[in-house]
């Protein structure tokens, strides 16, 4: 590692500010605060590369920056987040002002940054931003682009089957009883209708319509088929452990690394990644009154993910099927059971995703024992 030059010494002396960012599309709104909370300025950047490089400077000049409360870090704060981050500052996430904060105060992009420095100086924004620049990125983009195929097929073989109904009685009588792929290949093999086939200007309409709503269904179940490919070679190198587990595939394992990043030893344990996944229950008591709610906050998509692992292990797993069946017997109602199956299993992926912290935790546990 280099030795700090006579200028980095000096700017690491310098009093610490903090960094505060209201994200948007084109222009990312900055405020910096000094280590006593009093805000120094407030300014404007375009969401360019140099402007990122100006952002820094321009924060850097009040004193020493480690720090930076930043809105949005996994949408329109992606790519600062990334150049934060590769300039050795701290990226904490923020969320966005309460309704009532915002009723007091005022709503303006300068408050909003200002809002996310004072989050990150008072510790009450203490969560780190997810890294973007690693194969889970490359996983979220990837499942991204498949997800949008598939649902664009489902509506074009919506529209297909819409179309038919009110099709010609032959036409629609030489295509029914037919399983949804062969229908498809059957409406894309239909003969271009010419002026000169005899048919109406409605049933030529309907023939055409046909063939180019098969054709794109045919084009984008390809198109979701290589990019599912890529995802699950993807997951295969770099995390090959998921898919060894019964009842993970490639799309639940993809939402699970998601939801982790591509630094998820930012998750201090097990319980903190079961909330993030939305899988861990939430206290409502009051008075004498204790008890628990369901969790409805977390990454869905997550959430989602351990839903049909466990349903699939619930059909297939004799270990889950038991335990199940023992949940039963003590009173619980069968979606009682799966919500507490969906925890044992985001602890088992944890453990999966982070081994460095299972290990730690695994010896808290005997320290403690």
């Amino acid at each position: 590692m280099p030795e700090p030059t006579p200028i980095d010494r000096a700017r690491d002396e310098r009093e610490e500010v903090v960094l505060g960012v209201d994200t948007h599309k084109d222009l990312h709104v900055a405020a910096v605060l000094s280590g006593l909370g009093a805000l120094l300025a407030t300014r404007a950047f375009p969401t360019t590369a140099a402007g990122y490089r100006g952002l820094v400077a321009w924060a850097r000049s009040f004193g020493a920056l480690r720090r930076a409360g930043v809105e949005c870090t996994g949408s329109y704060g992606a790519a600062l987040t990334r150049h934060l981050q590769a300039e050795a500052i701290e990226v904490v996430e923020v969320n966005q002002p309460d309704k009532a904060t915002r009723r007091k105060r005022g709503k303006t992009d300068a408050i909003d940054a200002e809002a996310a420095a004072r989050a990150v100086l008072s510790g009450r924004a203490t969560a780190t931003a997810k890294t973007s620049n690693g194969p889970v990125e490359a996983m979220r983009v990837l499942r991204m682009a498949r997800n949008s195929a598939v649902n664009a097929s489902t509506k074009a073989i919506n529209q297909l089957k819409a179309v038919l109904v009110g099709a010609d009685p032959a036409l629609r009588d030489s295509l029914a009883g037919l399983g949804p792929a062969t229908l498809v290949r059957r409406c894309a093999e239909l003969p271009d209708p010419t002026p000169g086939s005899g048919l109406s200007e409605v049933d030529r309409a309907v023939v055409f319509t046909l063939r180019t709503l098969a054709a794109r269904i045919m084009a984008l179940k390809a198109e979701a088929y290589q990019l599912h490919k890529q995802l699950r070679a993807l997951i295969a190198a770099h995390a090959p452990e998921l898919l060894e587990r019964r009842g993970i595939g490639p799309d639940s394992a993809a939402a699970l690394l998601i939801a982790a990043g591509d630094n998820p030893e930012r998750l201090c344990s097990e319980g903190s990644y079961a909330a993030l996944c939305g899988a861990s229950p939430v206290e409502a008591s009051s008075g004498k009154t204790q008890r628990l709610r369901l969790n409805r906050g977390g990454d869905r998509q997550a959430n989602a993910a351990l839903y049909r692992i466990t349903v699939s292990r619930l059909r297939w797993d004799s270990r889950t099927q038991d335990y199940l069946r023992r949940r039963l017997t003590e009173g619980k109602t069968r979606r009682e059971a799966i919500r507490c199956l969906k925890r044992y299993i985001a602890r088992e992926i944890f453990t999966l995703i982070t081994p460095k912290a299972a290990t730690a935790l695994a010896n808290q546990t005997a320290n403690a024992a």
